[in-house]
């Protein structure tokens, strides 16, 4: 079996320069991909909330009765009638 010495010794060199603290360096850490990871899970439930009660919604408007009887500000009638809401 080959000597995996080198190889190991070349990898914890590795290891040993990225352990490095620089501290002029500032980064968000562990902290700030809670922080995000936190967001970004309750921005999906808001989307998936969002789409559920959108499927709930009927766009189709009822038909106004009032608006169709001749003689309650109907078109050519010449009355105007305050709208409703």
């Amino acid at each position: 079996m080959p000597d995996m010495s080198a190889s190991v010794s070349l990898a914890t060199t590795h290891l040993v320069t990225l352990a490095e603290f620089d501290k002029n360096k500032v980064t968000p850490g562990v902290l700030g991909f809670v922080v995000f990871a936190a967001m970004a899970l309750a921005v999906w439930a808001l989307m998936k909330s969002m789409s559920r009660h959108m499927g709930k919604v009927d766009f189709k408007e009822a038909p106004d009765s009032e608006a169709n009887t001749p003689g309650k500000g109907a078109a050519g009638t010449g009355k105007v009638q305050p709208s409703k809401g």
